[in-house]
Parts: C-alpha cells; sequence; structure tokens
C-alpha cells in the first residue's frame, strides 16, 4: 500500500486527525452532521451518556450513547467546503490506519446523517414541516474535483433538470447524488421526502436580493416547477450534495433530514425555529434508536 505522505493527511501529535481533532476511537460508527456548532450540545443531550467532547475551530465533536448505540455528533460549519474537510477527516478515521498511513484492506462503512435547516420550495411543505432528501442536486462545484460516476437514474434526472432550467448552459455545472436507500427508508413517518437542492451561498445563490441584481432571477420559480417522473425539489440549502456525493463516492450510507425553517413561495418564516429544530432531533434521534442502523 502506498504511504499518504503528511501534506496529504495532517495528524497532530496526539494522533488525531488535523480539523475535526478525533483520533479513530473518539467516533461511532453512526454520525450526525451539524452546520450550526451550537446544535451538536442540543442533539447530544438526548444522548444517555457522552463519553467524549472536543471542539477545534467549528468543528466540535460529542461522542455518546443511546442505548447501547456509540454515535457522534459533529459540526461542520456553513457549506459545501466544510463538508469536504469533515466528510474526508471522517472516512479516514475509519479506513487509514493512522500510524503507517496506508489505506486499510477491510473498508468500514459510517451512517452519516444530517440534521440540518432548509427552506422551502413548494407552497404544500410548510414551515415546521421536515423532508428527507431522496437527493441531493448540487449547484456548487465541489463535486467537479472528483471522480464521479452516476447512475442512469440520476443522470436522467440531471439532463431533465438542465433542460428545465438552462442553467448547465451558463457558469453553473449542476451535478445529482441519490441518498442511501438503506437509509432513507427509516425516514417516511412524519418526513415529506424529495430532491433537495444544495446552494454555494444564502443569497444570490438562493434568489434573495438586497443591493446585487442575479445573474439567475428565475431560479426560485424554475426549482419549483421542475418535475421528473414522481420526482420534485422540495427544498435547498447548503450542504446535501456534498454529503451524498462524497459518501456515495467512498462508500458510506448517508441521509439528510431538514427542519423547514422558511418558504420560499408563500414567503413565510417559522415563528421558532428553534422548536422545529428540536423536534426535528427529538422525532429523528428516536427513529435512530429504534432502527437496526
Amino acid at each position: 500500500m502506498n504511504r499518504i505522505a503528511e501534506s496529504e493527511l495532517i495528524i497532530n501529535d496526539r494522533g488525531a486527525v488535523y480539523h475535526i481533532n478525533c483520533r479513530p476511537e473518539e467516533i461511532g460508527n453512526t454520525v450526525i452532521t451539524v452546520g450550526d456548532p451550537d446544535r451538536v450540545k442540543e442533539v447530544s443531550k438526548h444522548f444517555d451518556s457522552i463519553e467524549y467532547k472536543n471542539q477545534h475551530r467549528e468543528f466540535i465533536v460529542h461522542t455518546g450513547y443511546i442505548g447501547k448505540k456509540k454515535l457522534s455528533c459533529v459540526s461542520t460549519g456553513i457549506g459545501p467546503d466544510n463538508i469536504d474537510i469533515v466528510l474526508n477527516e471522517l472516512d479516514a478515521l475509519v479506513n487509514i490506519d493512522m500510524k503507517t498511513r496506508t489505506i486499510k484492506e477491510k473498508l468500514t462503512a459510517l451512517n452519516i446523517i444530517r440534521f440540518g435547516t432548509s427552506g422551502s420550495l413548494q407552497e404544500s411543505i410548510p414551515v415546521d414541516s421536515f423532508v428527507a432528501s431522496t437527493h441531493g442536486l448540487g449547484l456548487d462545484n465541489l463535486m467537479h474535483f472528483y471522480r464521479v460516476n452516476i447512475n442512469e437514474e440520476e443522470n436522467q434526472l440531471l439532463q431533465a433538470f438542465n433542460i428545465h432550467t438552462q442553467l448547465g448552459a451558463g457558469n453553473i455545472s449542476p451535478y445529482i447524488m441519490m441518498a442511501s436507500g438503506h437509509l432513507l427508508k427509516h425516514f417516511t413517518n412524519q418526513y415529506h421526502q424529495g430532491i433537495t437542492v444544495t446552494c454555494p451561498g444564502f443569497y444570490g445563490p438562493q434568489g434573495r436580493v438586497l443591493r446585487l441584481g442575479l445573474a439567475y432571477p428565475q431560479l426560485i420559480d424554475n426549482l419549483t416547477t421542475f418535475q421528473f417522473g414522481n420526482h420534485r425539489i422540495t427544498n435547498f440549502e447548503m450542504e446535501t450534495s456534498a454529503i451524498y456525493g462524497l459518501c456515495k463516492m467512498l462508500g458510506h450510507q448517508c441521509v439528510s433530514l431538514n427542519a423547514i425553517v422558511a418558504n420560499r413561495i408563500t414567503k413565510e418564516f417559522s415563528k421558532d425555529g428553534g422548536l422545529a429544530v428540536e423536534n426535528l432531533i427529538k422525532h429523528s434521534l428516536n427513529v435512530i434508536a429504534d432502527s437496526n442502523l
């Protein structure tokens, strides 16, 4: 096996991978990712016990147990670039030998579950409801830096999306990745399901106008009206496509769960976004605890 150089995988003095500052024994095989660092404690307060806590920059990790199930909650910060850091380092912890710096012969698949907030793109998906993403459709460019293979369904969806929106004819090169069916099937009761679009920003990339004009003023209308078979776009946010893309290429299971805090069609915003997130956390942790994940 080829040795991975110190410049490519940074390991600190205590033998932990650099950004998330974890050693292999400090994470569980089920990992909940949250964007907001303050949300980690809102997840881990529901654990039966916590055995490890750490913070490095915006990356906070709490690892503990629900019953006999060991799981971790990791904050990523906002955006696909931070997902690139966290997902690669989580994978390194289970699939690269930290001492020899070589890839292990037997690879481990993690369960990666995002708890996030999002904006609805359908009038029928109200604020304070939940969405489980069947696909992550990326308007960012992260996965273009990796060698990616998509299946026939993903290819057909992407072609239909490009024809409908014409985004591919401009400066945006969309990509699409599916959720893991193994995880998605557990999140049906009380969850809307549909395609989640991932944007590389909060304002212009999500069609908001403050002082700058938009290059794609019809973006929200085009996203809302897209349909391919039974598939439609339900919501958008800033992390899902990166999680789905990296998990697929690295061999991990993944699903993205979002509390809807805004509806961009009805122009509503949740009166208590914190409660909406708390409800998502409690309901989703109960699903995880009761499942065979």
